[in-house]
């Protein structure tokens, strides 16, 4: 099954799949949904180099398009997911809480990839991909069908670099020691004030990617 669901990703558009099990079910009122597929686009090189200092129309406009095309991948594998017997919940590329907690999802996408063996979290608190660096958005469907690791957990691959935390226009990026969520690298409310302040004619402030343009680790897959 997991060969068929990677099939119908890749199908669909997706880059990267990856398959885990989470240490708890992220949803309390769903405590059998502890397996995660990982789902990743990649992000173009060309709009990419489009971000200079700040971010562009350009990248405003891909990273909305590669948003709803996760989406719909996740959707579909969700329902194919539920076609076999089992229960899955499609989480969307771009989520939060709420207003109550706006910086939070109900899974950080970048858990379930790294525990996919797809990649590592970097300082910025990005998820750098072992094959495309940061060049990537991802998605993630929960489910209780029983899911393997076909992969294993990659290190940290940062070392000593600092090009991300000395490029962050926000001065964000602090981290020295990278986790599985990014939570103790990366200042998630100082980024958005930095970007409604600072970029607000570009998708009302909600987009920056200074950090992914620069990732050194983006030249391995040029």
């Amino acid at each position: 099954m997991q060969n068929q669901l990677k099939d119908l990703a890749t199908a669909l558009g997706a880059d990267i799949v990856g398959f885990c099990q989470l240490s708890d079910a992220p949803i309390k009122n769903l405590p059998n949904h502890f397996y995660a597929v990982s789902i990743g686009v990649k992000l173009s090189d060309a709009i990419l180099e489009t971000i200079d200092g700040a971010p562009s129309f350009a990248y405003f406009q891909h990273y909305r398009t590669a948003n709803t095309l996760l989406d719909q991948i996740a959707f579909r594998l969700a329902r194919e997911i539920e076609k076999n017997g089992y229960s899955a919940l499609p989480i969307a590329a771009s989520q939060s809480l709420g207003k109550n907690n706006p910086y939070r999802g109900i899974l950080p996408h970048k858990t379930a990839a790294v525990l996919s063996g797809l990649g590592f979290v970097g300082k910025s608190g990005l998820f750098l991909s072992e094959k495309y660096g940061s060049k990537v958005r991802l998605a993630t469907v929960i489910t209780d069908m029983p899911l393997s690791n076909e992969l294993p957990v990659i290190e940290n691959g940062c070392g000593e670099c600092r090009i991300c935390q000395n490029a962050c226009p926000a001065g964000a990026i602090y981290g020295t020691k990278p986790t599985y969520d990014g939570e103790r690298n990366f200042d998630a409310e100082k980024c958005s004030r930095y970007m409604k302040e600072h970029f607000q004619d570009i998708g009302r402030g909600s987009v920056c990617g200074v950090c992914i343009r620069v990732c050194p680790k983006n030249k391995l897959c040029r």
